[in-house]
C-alpha cells in the first residue's frame, strides 16, 4: 500500500510540474504574440535615410564653365514692395563635347542680395534633381519667381517670409558645385 501512495504521489507531482510548466509557457509565448502585435509596424518600416548620390554609369563628364554659360533675365526690374519679379534662367551649352549638368533650383543657384547680404536664394526649400544632358548649342530656359521676399535658413511658404524693404537689389545665377560659373548680375529696384 505504502507503495503504491508513493508512485501515486510521483505520478501527480509530475502532473503538476508538468501542468506549471504548460502555463509558464503558454504565457511566455502569449507575452510574445502580444509583443510581436505591437510592434508589428517597426517589422516592416521603410528606413528614410537619405538616398545616395548616383553614381556615373557613362561616359559623359559633368558640364564645366568652359562648356556652359548662364544669362540672366529680369522683368520687371523695378517693382513694388510685396510685388513679384519674374526671373528667366538660361543655360546654354557652348562646349564641344556633350555633357551632364543638374540644372534643379538646388544647383542653379538665383541668389538675390543687397551688399554683401543675402536676401533670397532658390535652393533653400528642397527640389528634385533634374539632370539634363547637353550638346551642340542646347539650352535650358527655366522661370524663376522671387516675391520680393527674404529667405532664411529654412524652407518655409513665401506667406511666413518678410517682405523686403524698398532699395537696390542684385540677382545673379550661380552653379553650387562650381562657384566659378556665375551669370551676369540684374539690378531690381523695389520702391
Amino acid at each position: 500500500m505504502f507503495l503504491v501512495r508513493r508512485i501515486v504521489a510521483v505520478i501527480v507531482l509530475i502532473a503538476f510540474l508538468s501542468a506549471v510548466f504548460g502555463i509558464i509557457w503558454g504565457i511566455a509565448q502569449g507575452v510574445e504574440g502580444i509583443n510581436r502585435w505591437i510592434h508589428r509596424g517597426d517589422i516592416n518600416a521603410i528606413s528614410r535615410q537619405a538616398a545616395p548620390s548616383p553614381r556615373q554609369v557613362s561616359g559623359v563628364s559633368d558640364c564645366s564653365a568652359e562648356d556652359i554659360s548662364l544669362e540672366l533675365k529680369a522683368t520687371p526690374t523695378t517693382v513694388g514692395v510685396g510685388g513679384t519679379v519674374h526671373f528667366t534662367a538660361t543655360i546654354a551649352h557652348s562646349g564641344s563635347d556633350n555633357c551632364l549638368i543638374n540644372a534643379s533650383n538646388a544647383s542653379r543657384v538665383l541668389t538675390i542680395s543687397s551688399g554683401s547680404q543675402t536676401i533670397w536664394k532658390s535652393d533653400v526649400c528642397p527640389v528634385s534633381t533634374r539632370m539634363l544632358l547637353l550638346s551642340n548649342s542646347d539650352s535650358d530656359i527655366q522661370s524663376i519667381a522671387w516675391n520680393t521676399n527674404a529667405t532664411g535658413s529654412a524652407c518655409q511658404s513665401d506667406s511666413n517670409l518678410l517682405k523686403v524693404n524698398a532699395g537696390t537689389y542684385q540677382a545673379q545665377l550661380s552653379m553650387k558645385d562650381d562657384s566659378k560659373l556665375t551669370s551676369n548680375q540684374v539690378t531690381i529696384a523695389v520702391q
